[in-house]
C-alpha cells in the first residue's frame, strides 16, 4: 500500500520550485531523512555540511590554518556543489575542522550563496543542515527541525562506528557532541536554532521510518492545502 502521494501527484501542478529545508544539530537523523525526502518528492538533494567540509578538507590538504581566512574564502569559491565526495567529507577529524571553518562570516556568506542558487533549480530541492530555514532559505516551503538528545545521538553514532568495525569510547563521542552543538548554537553568525516556523521533530524516540512518515504527513499536508487553494 503506498502511503501518501504518488511522487508523480505530489508536486503536480507546482508553478515554483519547491524547497523543504531542514536544520537541527549533528546525528539527529536529518540528513538520512533529507534523502528519503527527496527521493520520494523528487527533489534535489543537498547536504550543506558537506560544502563546509569541502573548505575544511581543502585547509587540511594544503596544510593550513583553519583561521586563515583568506584561503577559507578561496576554498569556498571553489566548491563544486556537483562534485562532494562524501566518503572522503565524512571523516571526523574533516568534520571537526569544517565546525571551526563555519564560524567565518565570509566563508558563510560564500556558500550561502551557492546553496541559495542550488535550491533554485528546478523542481526544487531538499537542503538539510544549521541554518536552511532561518537564514539560507526563509522563504522554503517547508520548514522542518529534526532533533534528539545528545545521549540518543551518542549512542546512534557508537553504533555506526561499531557497525563499520571501529571502536570508541560513548563518554569521548557524547562530549564531542556536546562541543559541537555549543559550538553551532553559540556562533554569532547563523547560529543553529529552530525558524519561528518550523515545524520540530525529535527523533529521540523515533525509527527512520516514523521520522519519514512524520515529515511526510507534513509536506503531504502543505500540498494538500495548496492544491485547495
Amino acid at each position: 500500500m503506498t502511503v501518501g502521494w504518488s511522487r508523480t501527484e505530489t508536486l503536480a501542478g507546482q508553478t515554483h520550485t519547491f524547497t523543504i529545508a531542514i536544520d537541527g544539530p549533528a546525528g539527529a537523523g536529518k540528513g538520512t531523512l533529507a534523502r528519503r525526502l527527496s527521493d520520494h518528492y523528487r527533489l534535489n538533494l543537498l547536504d550543506t555540511g558537506l560544502t563546509y567540509r569541502a573548505v575544511a578538507h581543502k585547509l587540511l590538504e594544503l596544510g593550513l590554518p583553519l583561521d586563515n581566512v583568506s584561503a577559507a574564502e578561496t576554498a569556498a569559491r571553489q566548491v563544486e556543489l556537483s562534485n562532494l565526495d562524501r566518503t572522503v567529507l565524512s571523516a571526523h577529524a574533516v568534520g571537526e575542522a569544517a565546525s571551526k571553518v563555519a564560524v567565518i562570516p565570509s566563508v558563510r556568506r560564500i556558500l550561502v550563496e551557492k546553496q541559495r542558487d542550488f535550491a533554485k533549480a528546478p523542481p526544487g530541492a531538499v537542503l538539510d543542515g544549521r541554518d536552511i530555514g532561518t537564514v539560507v532559505c526563509p522563504d522554503a516551503d517547508i520548514k522542518l527541525y529534526v532533533t534528539a538528545s545528545a545521549e540518543v545521538r551518542a549512542r546512534r553514532r557508537l553504533a555506526e562506528i561499531e557497525s563499520m568495525g571501529g571502536s570508541a569510547d560513548f563518554a569521548t563521542i557524547l562530549a564531542d557532541i556536546e562541543r559541537r552543538d555549543e559550538r553551532d548554537m553559540g556562533r554569532a553568525d547563523s547560529p543553529l536554532k529552530p525558524a519561528a516556523d518550523a515545524h520540530l521533530l525529535d527523533t529521540s524516540e523515533m525509527a527512520i521510518e516514523a521520522a519519514f512518515l512524520a515529515a511526510m504527513a507534513i509536506v503531504d499536508d502543505v500540498l494538500a492545502k495548496r492544491n485547495k487553494a
